[in-house]
């Protein structure tokens, strides 16, 4: 299964924005958004392409939806999946 990740834009530089993803930071490629896009925006990311800009309202549900994920059991694959990569990223979730 692919996830699409809402992160907060905090810079654009040319084709290329850094995004926050729970406080991870990662640089994403613009090249697939159909609209411009500014910091304070929120994108969709999916492997390292924003490849829509959702509404704040939206992208709030949605991370709520992940914050559920997250307080799953241990047991849960998905939310040990989303887990790991938070880890990969240098944060622990369960640290907020």
């Amino acid at each position: 299964m692919c996830l699409g990740v809402p992160g907060k834009v905090l810079a654009v530089e040319g084709d290329e924005a850094t995004v926050d993803f729970w406080g991870v930071r990662k640089v994403v490629r613009l090249d697939v958004v159909d609209e411009p896009v500014k910091p304070g925006d929120y994108v969709l990311n999916h492997v390292g392409f924003a490849i829509r800009r959702i509404p704040a309202a939206q992208a709030e549900e949605t991370l709520a939806l992940y914050e559920t994920l997250l307080a799953a059991e241990d047991a849960d694959l998905m939310a040990a999946d989303v887990r790991a990569e938070l880890a990969a990223g240098g944060r622990d979730r369960r640290e907020r």
